[in-house]
């Protein structure tokens, strides 16, 4: 998710409304956010694909690994077509968000910007990311090596308005020396909040450590929880929550409540003050705190670097509640989007194209993002996969055979929801004991049926 917990921080920004403020998110914790230019390349470098001078930027968030990967690509594009520049933009997923929400509001956004799954129906709504269909008509945007399962994604209102740059779904990252250490097998693919509950317990008991790191309690645990009971957070309509029996939730808060005054996980308090927004290499298993820690399967690249490569670590899907069906689903770890704001969009759906489908590229970027979305690429790098990425590549596949379907992207309110209900007066007031969790579950279903009820037409 730390992980993706510290990666939905919320923001507001003036000028684009309650809804812009946005959650989710995929990518890694960052370096302080930089731009740059990259120089021209030497006038010996190979012909140009494009005729005409060209200034593009882009923008994404992501750990240092990706800023250095996608920076390496951008140079080797810039070689191969002489005549485009290519600023770029990279930053810690918060500040990507707050930096991308200004610029909307003034009018000057990059051309291409990396976006999260929660938020492109709200872009796309609002006319900031433009559809993709006619550069896919013209061949400047080549999906002929993507299948339409890791397309679709993308789609708001039957419209692709972002690519897919890669095929992830939520995990515990497990260290299997840990767990040895505590006497415990690994758990089975099928394995309950109950079993966690009594691994954690135990490892702190025989050696110490915390059972897992600080992110369980964000919103995508949320989610998991009722998508493995058959519903959502929110209704496909996005009208109305998506289930109707709060008990398991209030269940799930009461076990984070009792591990974390066990000492099985960080306090919350002591999660902000350690672990929140705070960089990979900080995080409880990367320092040696903890046994295990849910993140994203795309953030393993970057996380088992952190960690230490030598570590031998395992992933593991979602628990499950007892008598449910799996908590995961397949999800596009994130996309890049052409702007509205964009003066070159042609050129921005052709960087995109080499982004996904040129195998050198692909060869530096090596599935960090994800499991990649075009058939060439990821059979050429099968063979070359380090133990991370044939991991996460093996997990992928792995889970894809028991996972649920991916539901619409969260609707317009649903960022109100977790930055000003779920956070502050949900999740906080119950782990800082300040509200019983029947109670504080109570007021989220209250809020956010007044919000999401502004949705009905």
């Amino acid at each position: 998710m730390k992980h993706f917990v510290s990666r939905r921080k919320f923001l507001q920004v003036a000028g684009m409304g309650a809804g812009a403020a946005a959650l989710a998110a995929c990518g890694g914790a960052a370096a302080p956010a930089a731009t740059a230019a990259p120089a021209k390349p030497a006038a010996t470098t190979a012909p140009a694909v494009v005729n005409t001078a060209v200034d593009m930027r882009i923008a994404w968030w992501g750990s240092q690994d990706r800023h250095d990967r996608t920076i390496k690509v951008i140079e080797l594009y810039q070689k191969k077509n002489p005549n485009v520049k290519i600023a770029y933009e990279f930053a810690s997923f918060n500040d990507h968000l707050t930096k991308m929400t200004t610029q909307a509001a003034g009018n000057s956004l990059p051309d291409i910007m990396q976006q999260d799954y929660a938020w492109i129906a709200e872009w796309a709504g609002r006319g900031l990311i433009v559809p993709l269909e006619e550069y896919v008509a013209s061949g400047a945007l080549d999906l002929k090596d993507c299948a339409d399962d890791f397309t679709k994604g993308g789609k708001v209102n039957g419209k692709l308005v972002a690519l897919n740059l890669g095929s992830n779904s939520q995990t515990f990252l497990a260290d299997i020396d840990i767990f040895t250490k505590a006497g415990l097998e690994m758990p089975k693919d099928n394995w309950t909040w109950d079993d966690f509950e009594q691994i954690a317990t135990t490892i702190k008991g025989k050696v110490g450590l915390y059972g897992a790191g600080s992110s369980l309690w964000n919103e995508q645990i949320w989610k998991s929880l009722y998508l493995s009971l058959g519903g959502w957070a929110y209704a496909d309509d996005g009208t109305a929550l998506g289930y109707t029996d709060d008990k398991p939730f209030i269940d799930h808060l009461n076990r984070l409540l009792r591990l974390s005054k066990a000492g099985a996980i960080p306090t919350l308090p002591d999660a902000m003050a350690k672990y929140y927004d705070k960089g990979l290499e900080l995080q409880a298993m990367a320092t040696g705190k903890s046994a295990s820690d849910s993140m994203w399967s795309n953030q393993i690249v970057g996380s088992w670097k952190a960690y230490g490569d030598a570590k031998n670590l395992k992933m593991l899907p979602l628990p499950r509640p007892a008598g449910g069906k799996s908590s995961n689903y397949i999800k596009p770890s994130q996309f890049f989007s052409i702007t509205k704001d964009s003066k070159n969009k042609v050129e921005a759906a052709k960087f995109i194209s080499f982004f996904t489908n040129d195998l050198e590229a692909n060869d530096i970027l090596f599935a960090e993002r994800g499991v990649p979305i075009a058939a060439k690429v990821r059979d050429a790098l099968k063979p070359k996969l380090g133990k991370s990425q044939t991991e996460m590549f093996n997990y992928v596949a792995r889970v894809s055979n028991d996972v649920q379907p991916i539901r619409p992207p969260d609707p317009t309110g649903a960022n109100d929801i977790v930055k000003n209900i779920y956070v502050p007066q949900v999740v906080s007031p119950v782990l800082y004991e300040k509200m019983k969790a029947e109670d504080a579950v109570a007021l989220l279903r209250k809020e956010a049926t007044a919000i999401l009820a502004k949705n009905k037409k």
